[in-house]
């Protein structure tokens, strides 16, 4: 154990020493307060996790930390040339929508369960880890992958069927819209 947490203050350590928005706002913390930046982490993670434990605002906090960052991170990555980090945020959001769906209907939960809004703020953080078995693309190739594998022809049949539906409902009411202009007219035109 004690050398998975060497393991993990080293990248922490290094993180936060990294040249960047976070590693950038870190160093002003340090210098201007004289505590070293792994410190300043740690005190920040404790604030957060007492604060989504007990706090007013948890599920507003945990909502925006699963959002935030992940959105920082996406747009970097429509912006870059790479392919890979485009796939690992649109792992991501498949998993936080599936997530959101399934949290709509249990959101009774929220209130039983002790350290619902903690425990889902760890449970995004998992998900959005900067590694590549991370909690996203576990779910995504163990649970939504073979879900939506199993399902996506009647999805595509419905899809194509609603489409169709829609084609026709528009025609039809196109075909109305023009019915009611010509008669309109021919009224304007009886009246005048």
């Amino acid at each position: 154990m004690s050398s998975a947490m060497a393991s993990f203050q080293d990248k922490l350590g290094k993180s936060l020493n990294q040249k960047g928005m976070v590693g950038d706002s870190f160093k002003v913390l340090e210098d201007n307060t004289g505590i070293q930046r792994t410190y300043i982490a740690y005190g920040i993670a404790g604030l957060l996790a007492t604060w989504l434990a007990f706090g007013f605002g948890a599920q507003l906090l945990a909502n925006t930390i699963g959002f935030a960052y992940p959105a920082y991170c996406s747009i970097r990555a429509l912006e870059s040339t790479l392919k890979s980090d485009d796939t690992q945020w649109l792992t991501y959001w498949v998993v936080f929508a599936a997530f959101s769906v399934v949290e709509y209907f249990a959101d009774f939960i929220a209130g039983w369960v002790p350290f619902y809004w903690l425990s889902k703020c760890l449970f995004m953080v998992w998900c959005m880890a900067p590694m590549d078995n991370n909690g996203a693309a576990i779910i995504y190739s163990k649970v939504i992958l073979p879900v939506f594998k199993k399902h996506s022809p009647t999805i595509d049949r419905a899809i194509e069927k609603a489409g169709s539906k829609a084609g026709d409902i528009f025609d039809k009411a196109l075909d109305k819209a023009k019915d009611i202009a010509a008669e309109a007219q021919l009224n304007k035109n009886h009246d005048d």
